[in-house]
């Protein structure tokens, strides 16, 4: 019994064999009558090396050297607005007359009074030469005089207040201040920037401070400006770093004789550092940026007999960057075929074609290209 039944598990191991060998082979006669891949067409660039200046980058503020709000310290009304808006004006021009009429009559009034104050005293003085009245009466007439002199003084501060001056040369905004209008004291009558020179202040990495020194110079670049590079140079660093960011401060001094940067405005700050370095260079769009890492596609001969290319995976270790470029640091050598475009039809063994009739941005200093 247990030998017919040892035969009989035999038997079925054999046909279970026997089946799945023939299924084997089916699928194997099935894989070699499917078509094979065509070869992908991809976009390609050899490896070179390019010299780069290492360089800090940022993004800044500009600023005015001197730039103020400028407003009234009393109320009043307006009686007369002594510019236009955008106008140029030097330190201590009228801007703004206020109405000083009963003010100007309350200062006559002390001025007055100032003078009696001053004819009694000299009087005074007279008699108390001839021993006609006291020391104490003289000391009387000088203190009232003092007195009636200060309140002349403040009167006159406050009509002086009345009329408002530039506090520096510089170039005026536009106003919305007419005659007849009513201020209160602090309200914003115009802007008043000098821009000659501006600042531009900007923040950089705690770890980039030891490259950076007073009178290094740097370059700015604005969109408002395309194309134009603005020389300036590092003038104030902070002497704190910013504890949330551990950012430090930096403000520069760029010469503006055209006026064309303004106050407000944003612009992108590079310094060099260092001396010029050799990277090996790639444009950006050859790299795929993966959670596990980045990778390239290169090109290199088909193996096992087969003819033209394939495309192979490799891991690259990514540097510094300049515009559509970027350094590779390990993973790739000098004069490999590396893919620019197209790798998301490729697979490590994938044949390839290159077609280079379009190429993929490969510019160190791009500009905006308006279409």
């Amino acid at each position: 019994m247990t030998k017919r039944m040892l035969i009989m598990v035999g038997c079925v191991l054999l046909l279970v064999v026997a089946l799945a060998l023939g299924k084997y082979l089916q699928i194997q006669k099935m894989i070699a009558a499917s078509p094979k891949p065509g070869a992908q067409v991809v976009t390609a660039i050899k490896a070179q090396v390019a010299e780069w200046q290492p360089q800090l980058t940022s993004v800044g503020t500009l600023a005015p050297v001197r730039g103020v709000d400028v407003t009234t310290e009393i109320a009043g009304l307006v009686r007369e607005v002594r510019f236009k808006s955008g106008d140029e004006v030097k330190a201590g021009q009228v801007l703004f007359e206020l109405n000083a009429d009963a003010d100007l009559a309350q200062l006559r009034a002390l001025q007055a009074a100032a003078e009696l104050s001053a004819t009694t005293l000299r009087r005074d003085k007279l008699q108390f030469a001839a021993q006609a009245i006291s020391r104490a009466q003289v000391d009387n007439d000088e203190a009232d005089l003092k007195s009636r002199q200060a309140l002349v003084a403040q009167q006159k501060a406050l009509v002086d207040k009345k009329t408002i001056r530039a506090p520096f040369a510089g170039k005026l905004g536009i106003t919305a201040v007419n005659p007849g209008q009513y201020l209160n004291p602090g309200d914003k009558l115009v802007t008043l920037q000098t821009i000659d020179t501006v600042y531009v202040d900007f923040f950089v990495p705690q770890k980039q401070l030891a490259g950076l020194s007073i009178g290094q110079k740097l370059n700015l670049a604005s969109d408002a400006w395309p194309g134009v590079a603005f020389p300036a140079k590092v003038t104030s660093i902070s002497p704190k770093v910013d504890a949330s960011t551990r950012n430090v401060q930096v403000q520069a001094t760029v010469p503006n004789a055209r006026r064309q940067l303004l106050p407000g405005m944003f612009a992108n700050v590079s310094l060099d550092q260092g001396g010029r370095k050799k990277y090996l260079t790639l444009p950006q769009t050859a790299i795929t940026y993966n959670p596990y890492g980045s990778t390239v596609f290169v090109l290199a001969p088909a193996v096992a007999g087969r003819s033209g290319l394939e495309a192979r995976q490799v891991f690259v270790t990514t540097g510094p960057t300049r515009g559509d470029q970027v350094a590779v640091l390990t993973g790739v050598k000098e004069g490999q075929t590396v893919v620019t475009s197209g790798q998301l039809k490729l697979k490590n063994g994938t044949p390839a074609v290159i077609d280079n009739k379009v190429q993929p941005a490969d510019n160190p200093k791009p500009t905006p290209q308006e279409q």
